[in-house]
């Protein structure tokens, strides 16, 4: 595959390799691929948490709602047992 960079692409990239950091353009690109995928699974995170978040406050308007000692033990229970598996 073959990329053509825009010239303040290309420049940022010279930069990169000058300030020693990386030895090769591919190192550089490599770096910028596993960044975006790390913003891409942070995102998918952050729709998968405000969910979960939508959902709770769905059950506290529903009346479903857990006493905090209650939930911070179950949490704990789950942390020891995850923990001793």
């Amino acid at each position: 595959m073959q990329i053509v960079l825009k010239p303040e692409e290309a420049t940022f990239v010279q930069a990169q390799l000058a300030n020693g950091k990386y030895q090769t353009a591919e190192e550089v690109m490599s770096q910028a691929l596993a960044l975006l995928q790390r913003q891409q699974d942070y995102e998918q995170w952050l729709i998968e948490t405000r969910q979960k978040v939508e959902a709770g406050v769905a059950a506290l308007e529903r009346g479903e709602a857990v006493d905090g000692d209650v939930a911070i033990a179950q949490l704990r229970d789950r942390l020891h047992n995850r923990a001793s598996h």
